[in-house]
C-alpha cells in the first residue's frame, strides 16, 4: 500500500484497523521463529510466566472473549504446548516443558517486534503511541 493519504484517514476505525493489519503481519514475521503465531505465542507468555493460571485471567490480560481463549488453550493443549487441570470449580492451566523451553525464543521474537517497529516509529513515539492506544481501549 501507497504512503498516499486516503479519504478515510481521519477515521478512528479504518486508522486503527489499517494499523492493527500492519501489526498483524509484523508480528507473525517476528514470531515465525516460533512456529507459532503471534496470539499463541503471547498465550503461552502468559501461561509460562503464570503456572496455574485461570482462563479468565487469559482472557482479562489478552483482552479476548472467553471462548476465544477456550479455543486457544485447546489448540495448544492438542499441540502439547499447554494442560488443563480442574480444580474445585475452577480450571487452571499449565505450561508443559515444550512450552518452557520455547520461552526464550518467544521472548526474543517479542524483543524483535519492539525493535523493528520502534526503529521505524522511533523509541518516543512508539511508547506514547503505544499508551495512548491502551488508553483509548480502556475508554472505549
Amino acid at each position: 500500500m501507497g504512503k498516499e493519504k486516503t479519504k478515510y484517514c481521519t477515521c478512528l476505525y479504518y486508522s486503527a484497523n489499517a494499523l492493527s493489519r500492519i501489526m498483524t503481519k509484523i508480528s507473525d514475521e517476528e514470531f515465525a521463529i516460533t512456529g507459532l503465531s503471534s496470539s499463541y505465542a503471547f498465550l503461552l507468555m502468559i501461561v509460562n510466566e503464570n503456572p496455574g493460571v485461570q482462563p479468565t485471567e487469559i482472557s482479562h490480560q489478552m483482552q479476548l472473549t472467553p471462548s476465544t481463549v477456550t479455543r486457544l488453550i485447546e489448540k495448544m493443549e492438542y499441540r502439547n504446548y499447554l494442560e488443563r487441570k480442574t480444580v474445585g470449580r475452577t480450571t487452571e492451566v499449565y505450561p508443559t516443558k515444550q512450552a518452557k523451553e520455547l520461552h526464550p525464543k518467544i521472548q526474543k521474537a517479542w524483543a524483535n517486534l519492539y525493535n523493528r517497529y520502534s526503529t521505524v516509529l522511533g523509541k518516543e513515539f512508539s511508547k506514547q503511541l503505544t499508551a495512548d492506544i491502551y488508553k483509548a481501549t480502556q475508554v472505549l
